[in-house]
């Protein structure tokens, strides 16, 4: 089997710097044999038997590249791990290995938020280049032009930058701004950001506004540089009855 391995993964070694890749899988043979084709691509490899492992090493500040998620996991099942990392509004690739390949359930797996869906059994030539593919795709993103005005996501280390420096955010202000960036200069409204932020919990509505709050004090304070223009400084402006929108053009 090694030696197999080896011969299908012989023209694409090493991959470089070295990714981290999440493999959640229950079966320990399996497991065990999708680790090895990973470290022969150059991979680093972390495991998870389990749901809540997996989610566990998915919280908040993990530094996985690609996650490879199986669906029927013991306890809690793969759907609820990577909805739970929507939730919180991670964008680490997700690939799914499952022996669930209906057409019903490739769409379910890909609207809850999957990047790739890959039915067991399968050829180790078509994991491995869909592997390839998903871990190309962050190399190719250029983290720094997400961002509005002072403000950038850094996807390679999952945290806010303010005018060049880590911004310090709880978990849910960090999903309500991905939120409210990924819908920059245009309106967001409350329910949409109560049913991204908590989902996960018996919240009302009203503590929305409460996180907007805390996230004005945070990145709405003047550039620490003294020739910024004010009109570049970061605002979530109140469109009453719409909802809130994240603009660096000084209020509407």
């Amino acid at each position: 089997m090694a030696a197999k391995l080896s011969n299908a993964f012989q023209m694409h070694s090493v991959i470089t710097p070295s990714p981290h890749v999440l493999l959640v899988e229950d079966t320990p043979e399996l497991s065990l044999w999708l680790g090895a084709a990973l470290r022969q691509l150059g991979v680093s490899v972390h495991f998870a038997p389990d749901g809540e492992s997996a989610d566990a090493q998915l919280q908040p500040g993990h530094r996985f590249n690609l996650v490879l998620l199986d669906l029927n996991l013991p306890g809690r099942d793969g759907l609820s791990v990577l909805e739970a990392l929507r939730r919180r509004a991670d964008s680490v690739p997700v690939m799914i290995l499952t022996a669930r390949a209906s057409v019903a359930d490739r769409v379910l797996g890909l609207n809850v938020g999957a990047d790739d869906y890959l039915p067991k059994p399968f050829e180790l030539s078509e994991f491995e280049a869909r592997v390839h593919a998903l871990l190309r795709r962050p190399r190719q993103m250029q983290w720094t032009q997400w961002g509005v005005g002072p403000l950038a996501w850094d996807g390679n280390d999952q945290h806010f930058l303010l005018h060049g420096q880590p911004l310090a955010l709880t978990p849910r202000e960090t999903a309500a701004l991905k939120t409210l960036l990924e819908s920059a200069h245009r309106v967001v409204s409350k329910e949409q950001l109560h049913a991204r932020v908590f989902s996960d919990a018996p919240a009302e509505l009203d503590a929305v506004e409460v996180l907007i709050y805390r996230l004005r004090k945070k990145i709405e304070a003047p550039s620490p540089h003294p020739d910024s223009a004010p009109a570049a400084r970061l605002r979530i402006n109140t469109l009453r009855g719409l909802g809130y929108m994240l603009s660096d053009k000084g209020r509407p």
